[in-house]
Order: structure tokens, then sequence, then C-alpha cells
């Protein structure tokens, strides 16, 4: 049985939110620029976001996860030190 960080989920999920909110203004300024002022547009940039924002928030937390150097990226644990 391992045992698992509680503050490893919370970063993901704040990753998460980040990276959704990105997305999601990347894609509405995106979609303004091409000439898309409706609902429906906004509606799709923000279901594509909602989308994309938990991978995205997953590939984050790993990349921090592993570059850091106090943080055993293959136990999802701190180091001892």
């Amino acid at each position: 049985m391992t045992v698992r960080d509680p503050l490893a989920g919370k970063l993901r999920f704040h990753m998460a939110s980040l990276a959704g909110a990105c997305i999601a203004g990347a894609l509405i300024i995106a979609a303004f620029t091409l000439g898309f002022y409706s609902w429906q547009s906004i509606a799709v940039c923000a279901v594509v976001a909602a989308l994309a924002a938990w991978p995205a928030g997953a590939f984050l937390t790993r990349r921090i996860k592993r570059d850091d150097p106090a943080w055993d990226d293959r136990n999802d644990k701190p180091k001892d030190v």
C-alpha cells in the first residue's frame, strides 16, 4: 500500500484551473480575431478549454514534480533529506 501526499492532488487541481483559464483565454482571443463574435463561439471555446484543462494540468504537475530536486517523482512523495 502506497501513501500518497495529500498536496499532490491539490497541485493538479490548481494547475488544471490555471491551464483551463489560459486555454480559454487564448481560444477566445483567436475566435475574436477571426471575427467570431457570437455566444456559440465563446461556448465552443469554453467547452474545448474545459476538456483540455485536466490533461494539461496533469502534464504540468508531472513536469513540476520531475524538475523539483526535493521531490521523488517515482514514488510521488518528498525525498528523504
